[in-house]
């Protein structure tokens, strides 16, 4: 599985530090950073990996909220995470406060952008 994240963002960083610290095998963690790999194994330009966290296991992405998800469920200290925010109504809330915080990060992170 890999975990596309964007490293220069401090917020984003912060967290996805959290996740390293557990030291999961089979979790590669992928700064987006300039990283023209990261476009093409994804299928995704730079504003659309810049714009949410994005998951690669196989060859599925997962984007967003349901990104946050799948990291959680593979991580046992952040499994009760994924067990709460899967829940039909408390995820629903989740993806549009993810949205919304993803969005506000996107606008304040946006002039990393090559264009």
């Amino acid at each position: 599985m890999k975990v596309y994240f964007n490293n220069s963002c401090k917020i984003c960083k912060s967290e996805i530090d959290l996740y390293k610290k557990e030291k999961i095998d089979g979790i590669d963690w992928i700064d987006i950073t300039n990283n023209e790999q990261a476009e093409k194994e994804t299928s995704k330009n730079d504003r659309q990996l810049l714009r949410r966290l994005h998951v690669k296991d196989d060859e599925k992405v997962l984007e967003g909220a349901e990104a946050f998800l799948f990291v959680w469920k593979k991580i046992p200290r952040y499994r009760f995470l994924y067990k709460f925010f899967k829940l039909p109504i408390i995820f629903t809330i989740f993806n549009y406060g993810y949205e919304i915080i993803a969005y506000f990060l996107y606008l304040k992170n946006k002039k990393q952008l090559k264009n």
